[in-house]
């Protein structure tokens, strides 16, 4: 069992990254603005912000190839200011600008880069096998890089930072260029890591972040807005679902039966009747309400009131999440503004008198 799964087994494993009030500023322009957060070992993270948020600074600094201004940050218990050349042998880095040799080929730049993170000779030839396999780069492994597409030279840097198994791996933008297929293959490839690797990954693809990692941490302004699971940052932001049905039927029954499945669901809309005579109905339950859909069919078939024709489960997607989160923190930072310029303007009673 490698150390990262050992880590990973034990109760009191501590987490892979802590960050405590984390500043980074720019000739005195903070783009980085008390981030603090904590991944634990063997969590797939996703790091969510709109651009000049602080995301990839952030990751610089996780990473020990740009100093913070002031704050804590650890990996893997090492701490990144005092010691950034251990925390760079225990985390596998890709950047967004991945950045390749375009003179080697793939196969030899990949036993190099084990050879530059320790590998033995003995380890480096098994390892090489199943990472290019792992990357489906075997089709590629004697060409050139510089003659790769986007998409293969994206695989080539997967490979390269998951090598030498460490146990934090942190991606940005690990999907940009890729098909569909070849976006599917790095989802299944990053799923593989769960449990083994601590994953941070940093994307604008939102809807590959909601099905790939466990919890969303989203940054905006250079400050922490929201963190959790998606389904909880739904329900903070939201705070209920949706139901559609269409259905034939004495809608002056409709109340009774949704009491009789559950006392929070509500009826929104009704949509009128179609040729066949059917409505389309919208209801709305609150966020910790089970699934609905069994015993909706069950309620509205009990007698032969209703035809039940369609129903579905509507849910808020990340990118609604995301947006109520970034446009909150900025209408919340609009807000501080404009009260700092009204606390700082003359009153009336300070302007002369007009002379008459």
């Amino acid at each position: 069992m490698s150390d990262a799964a050992t880590a990973t087994s034990s109760p009191a494993a501590s987490p892979a990254i802590v960050v405590r009030d984390l500043v980074k500023t720019y000739a005195g322009h903070p783009a980085v603005r008390g981030v603090s957060f904590e991944v634990a070992q063997g969590e797939i993270i996703g790091l969510l912000g709109p651009n000049g948020a602080g995301k990839s600074t952030t990751l610089r600094i996780l990473t020990g190839f740009l100093p913070a201004t002031s704050g804590q940050v650890t990996v893997c218990g090492v701490d990144v200011a005092a010691n950034p050349s251990e925390v760079k042998t225990r985390l596998g880095y890709m950047p967004e600008n991945n950045p390749l040799p375009e003179d080697m080929r793939v196969g030899e730049y990949l036993h190099l880069r084990g050879r530059l993170k320790g590998l033995t000779r003995r380890k480096l030839a098994p390892r090489l096998d199943e990472v290019v396999h792992l990357c489906d780069l075997g089709r590629v492994r004697d060409r050139i890089i510089g003659k790769l597409s986007k998409g293969y030279r994206q695989r080539v840097g997967i490979a390269d930072a998951i090598l030498a198994e460490p146990p934090l791996i942190i991606m940005d933008e690990p999907t940009i260029g890729l098909d569909p297929h070849q976006i599917l293959a790095v989802r299944d490839l990053i799923s593989s890591l769960r449990g083994r690797m601590t994953v941070l990954i940093s994307s604008h693809i939102l809807p590959e972040i909601e099905v790939t990692c466990d919890r969303v941490l989203i940054i905006n302004q250079g400050r922490v807005v929201a963190t959790g699971a998606p389904a909880e940052l739904r329900r903070d932001f939201f705070g209920h679902g949706h139901y559609e049905i269409e259905l034939a039927g004495p809608l002056e029954h409709i109340p009774a039966a949704l009491a009789d499945v559950h006392p929070g669901l509500a009826l929104v809309s009704t949509s009128p009747a179609d040729s066949a005579g059917f409505v389309a109905l919208r209801l709305t339950a609150p966020a910790d309400a089970p699934d609905l859909r069994e015993a909706l069919v069950h309620a509205l078939a009990r007698g032969g009131r209703f035809r039940l024709r369609a129903l579905g489960r509507s849910r808020h997607t990340l990118e609604e999440v995301f947006l109520a989160a970034t446009q909150t923190r900025e209408q919340g930072a609009r807000s501080r503004e404009q009260g700092a310029e009204m606390s700082t303007a003359p009153s009336p009673s300070s302007f002369p008198a007009p002379r008459s």
